[in-house]
């Protein structure tokens, strides 16, 4: 392919790679909670990251880490002392974090616009050599995260009342999970933009869930989706000469309705066998 020519293409399609598979295993968690909207407040968080990195003269990967990180530490805090507060502190971290992100490029010298909108919706000429060690890196930190407390996070998400009683640290799991979804978002703004990150980790989950039966085949499913789409969507853009985060988002809605058309006779032929599901299908949780 002629895109892999080009070295910044090679760098975007590893970041895409990562992000299309790293996404959807922690979005279809934050489907099963009901945070779907997550993955948003985290990005604008990470917009404030950004940002301050123009501001001092940082990084911006490093800086929107431990900028996402500790919001998301702080938001999770406050969603589990209580659920009506923290969907408030869900809203002001949207609110805030845009206009803190806004601002402080604003305030930093030599900055404009454009370097903005790099963040926002997605780049392939911006990834650099050192992004993607970031990147690795942090994709490595949630394999290995989702590889030791993966069944806990499942317990929790299935009914945390239940988890509660088994000994499972729930508000601590809830607290990892939050910073997993920051994580995640910075990994993704490179490529898809901190404005649709949060796509990717969701649609992906949404098409899977309607032709899987089980969790097991809902995340594998979300993966392959995730993967191909975030691929497609970067070789597109750089057809199209368009960001990559919208080419990214749309093809992901594109195989939602295409995977709700094809569930609609799945349906119908298990309406009319009831029982044809076994029960290790059924159960086949992790």
């Amino acid at each position: 392919m002629s895109l892999l020519a080009y070295d910044f293409m090679q760098r975007a399609l590893i970041a895409a790679a990562l992000i299309g598979v790293i996404a959807p295993l922690i979005g279809i968690f934050l489907v099963q909670r009901r945070l779907a909207l997550l993955g948003d407040g985290m990005g604008h968080v990470a917009l404030t990251g950004v940002g301050l990195a123009f501001l001092v003269g940082s990084a911006p990967v490093p800086t929107a880490l431990v900028v996402a990180a500790l919001g998301a530490l702080v938001l999770e805090i406050i969603r589990a002392r209580s659920r009506t507060a923290g969907d408030l502190a869900l809203a002001l971290v949207f609110y805030g974090g845009i206009a803190g992100g806004v601002m402080l490029t604003a305030l930093a010298s030599g900055k404009s616009s454009t370097a903005l909108n790099q963040y926002l919706f997605g780049s392939l000429s911006t990834v650099a050599v050192e992004d993607i060690a970031w990147l690795v890196g942090a994709s490595v930190l949630v394999v290995l995260v989702l590889a030791l407390f993966g069944r806990e996070m499942f317990a929790m998400t299935l009914d945390p009342d239940v988890a509660h009683v088994q000994g499972i640290r729930t508000t601590r799991l809830g607290v990892l999970l939050t910073v997993l979804a920051a994580v995640t978002v910075v990994i993704g703004m490179r490529t898809v933009g901190l404005l649709l990150v949060s796509a990717i980790m969701i649609v992906p989950v949404a098409a899977a869930q309607q032709v899987a039966g089980s969790f097991r085949g809902t995340a594998i499913g979300a993966v392959v989706v995730g993967l191909v789409c975030s691929v497609a969507g970067l070789a597109t853009s750089f057809q199209l000469d368009v960001p990559p985060g919208p080419s990214i988002v749309l093809l992901a809605l594109a195989a939602f309705v295409v995977a709700a058309l094809v569930a609609i006779p799945l349906r119908r032929r298990r309406n009319q066998h009831p029982h044809a599901d076994s029960p290790a299908e059924v159960h086949d949780h992790v």
